[in-house]
């Protein structure tokens, strides 16, 4: 089995590899989110571990990722220094499969492992969306306000999913890229601002301010519900 391991600590990486080894697992260490987001969407692996640091910051393009992950079905052990459960559940409602806290057992990190393969073969992909009116429909393609449709091409489809899937929360420009276009960095920063003016655009024009996509230097796009 072929395990995808975000890690910053190459002495962290190096005791989850030992351990994943004598249980039979190859893994593959990632040092940075875009480096795994990447590789996911260009190459296939069985099990994919998160370790999200000391201080409880997960990266927004994580929590995005988690949140909408379009169609994939590789499950997501999160590993977590914290052991608060507001941020366990955080986690868990993100779209994580299961979450471990550090310092862990070898033999708890495999059994944990093997019981979330076990379970991921019960689990589906989201397919619909309901928020403050809006009705968003995967496998139709379909984007409504309150049962009014609002006519958008796929890649806007896509851009409308993703923000949607996490209101509120920063997704990056690198995170679009990566899930609309599949090529991550290769996409320039502009074509992604045209995307985005163009959905903004219709957003406004359909829904008259019910809704803002708003963009912060450094830190990408978000969408907003009006109060």
């Amino acid at each position: 089995m072929n395990i995808a391991c975000h890690v910053h600590s190459e002495a962290q990486f190096e005791q989850l590899r030992l351990a994943l080894a004598r249980a039979g697992f190859a893994c593959e260490r990632f040092a940075s989110d875009s480096l795994l987001l990447r590789a996911i969407h260009r190459r296939s692996f069985d099990f994919i571990l998160v370790d999200l640091g000391d201080d409880g910051q997960a990266d927004d393009s994580l929590f995005s990722w988690l949140a909408c992950r379009a169609g994939e079905n590789t499950p997501v052990l999160a590993l977590s220094a914290l052991r608060n459960a507001d941020w366990v559940a955080e986690l868990l409602n993100a779209g994580a499969d299961d979450v471990l806290a550090r310092p862990f057992e070898e033999v708890e990190l495999v059994a944990r492992i093997r019981a979330v393969l076990r379970r991921c073969g019960r689990r589906q992909a989201r397919r619909a969306i309901e928020l403050a009116g809006f009705q968003l429909d995967r496998e139709a393609g379909s984007f409504c306000y309150q049962g009014a449709p609002i006519e958008l091409t796929p890649r806007e489809f896509t851009m409308a999913w993703l923000l949607f899937s996490s209101p509120g929360v920063y997704i990056s420009r690198e995170t679009l890229g990566s899930a609309i276009w599949g090529s991550g960095s290769e996409v320039a920063g502009r074509t992604i601002e045209q995307h985005v003016y163009k959905l903004r655009k219709k957003l406004s024009a359909a829904l008259a301010g019910a809704v803002n996509i708003r963009t912060a230097y450094n830190q990408g796009y978000r969408l907003e519900l009006a109060d």
